[in-house]
């Protein structure tokens, strides 16, 4: 069993599907998975908002132009007007979610999952049923019921062990040899819709290679292969052929668009070989990221944005890092606050921190425990693996730049946008 994961920008559109049926033609026991479509998951996230807000027109307004984009691809790959009826039940179940959700923001993590799931329903969907109609005999999987996640929304782990039984349940009963799964969301043991935090589709794809025994996992992008920075943002990024798992997952979590973080874990436990590959041609090699290779001896440049600068003092002047941590940083984990960066004095502790709507309501709960807060929004994180002097004084010393940590191979800055 081989398992691919093809992510939004793969399948935008109706070529990219068809793309998707050339990468898998020949191809047996195959389980792929599948994100959202395009930016899918962000107009989900819009129709959310709507629904925190009481805004029930622009949620509907937002579901309306997600059902012309998913129809304007459906009707081209098959050319001319169609209606598959799985994919309007999902968008009339979607409309009752948005119009008759009694919304309290003490549920916002759950009906946030509930709704931006419909993204990888629907690309799922489409995918399966185009490819049986293209001779691709398949097996759609609904990855809420295969997959059983800890009780926690909007960022869950999936249990595997009790996953396991699940997935090769759906697997080794059915008659068809490839499956088309959900990246991104699973289920909670109380049966509601949970999801793995963005661009989870890598972890999903990853555990099901776990589970499956998989002989290798691919991952299909817009690119070459993994980069040693973001092209758009670094013009001179160039490829990286191999990768261990060791600096894979160093750079997952500083934030390199390569892998999710939680991706590299359950591969690692079977030895099963990742591989990054070009979705626009795939004779190309990739990159391939498993245990042996070689540390990477290029500079690797990962910039994190949308990030937030806290700078948190006890009022009494107790000195921070002995008396006051647990406090912190348990309040940071009741508000799913992810921290990236964390640098102190005695009486000062700085956190660099992802952006999050419950931001502000920490801040006020950090002042009602004592705390005085500092926030500084529009900061970005830039880490440097393996970096060098030039490019140390090139971005580590500008008016911008907050705080700067280095260590004998890398350099964290934090800086204003």
């Amino acid at each position: 069993m081989k398992v691919y994961k093809f992510g939004g920008a793969s399948v935008r559109n109706a070529e990219g599907v068809r793309n998707l049926r050339n990468i898998i033609d020949d191809e047996q026991n195959l389980f792929i998975i599948v994100s959202a479509m395009g930016k899918t998951t962000n107009a989900l996230e819009r129709v959310f908002e709507g629904v925190q807000r009481g805004d029930r027109e622009k949620s509907a307004a937002e579901i309306a132009r997600l059902r012309e984009y998913h129809a304007a691809i459906i009707d081209d790959l098959w050319h001319g007007p169609t209606r598959l009826e799985r994919v309007e039940a999902l968008f009339a179940e979607l409309d009752r979610v948005a119009a008759e959700t009694q919304y309290r923001a003490a549920d916002a993590e759950l009906w946030y999952d509930t709704i931006v799931a419909f993204g990888e329903l629907l690309s799922t969907t489409v995918v399966s049923e185009y490819l049986a109609s293209a001779g691709v005999a398949n097996h759609w999987v609904d990855m809420r019921r295969a997959l059983v996640t800890q009780q926690r929304h909007k960022d869950a782990s999936v249990d595997i062990d009790a996953s396991a039984f699940r997935l090769l349940a759906e697997v080794e009963g059915a008659a068809e040899t490839i499956f088309v799964g959900q990246g991104f969301i699973g289920g909670a043991p109380d049966g509601t819709t949970t999801t793995l935090g963005r661009e989870g589709s890598d972890y999903s794809a990853a555990v099901v290679a776990n589970i499956l025994g998989a002989e290798s996992m691919s991952v299909w992008k817009d690119v070459d292969g993994v980069l040693n920075a973001d092209p758009k943002t670094f013009p001179d990024a160039e490829q990286i052929k191999e990768l261990n798992y060791l600096d894979t997952i160093e750079l997952a979590y500083s934030g390199a668009q390569i892998i999710h973080p939680k991706t590299i874990k359950p591969l690692q436990n079977k030895n099963i070989p990742l591989y990054v590959r070009p979705f626009g041609d795939k004779r190309k090699p990739g990159t391939v990221i498993r245990g042996t290779s070689a540390p990477v001896t290029v500079p690797i440049l990962i910039l994190k944005k949308d990030q937030v600068f806290l700078t948190v003092r006890s009022r009494d002047f107790s000195f921070v890092l002995e008396e006051k941590f647990a406090t912190i940083f348990s309040l940071l984990e009741r508000y799913r606050i992810k921290t990236n960066l964390i640098h102190n004095s005695a009486v000062n502790l700085g956190l660099c921190v992802d952006n999050s709507w419950h931001i502000d309501e920490a801040v006020a709960e950090f002042r009602d425990e004592g705390f005085d807060v500092m926030k500084v929004e529009d900061m970005e994180l830039l880490t440097i693996r393996g970096y060098t002097d030039e490019l140390l004084a090139k971005y580590g010393y500008t008016p911008k730049v907050f705080v700067r940590q280095t260590t004998q191979s890398t350099a964290r800055i934090v800086r204003k946008k």
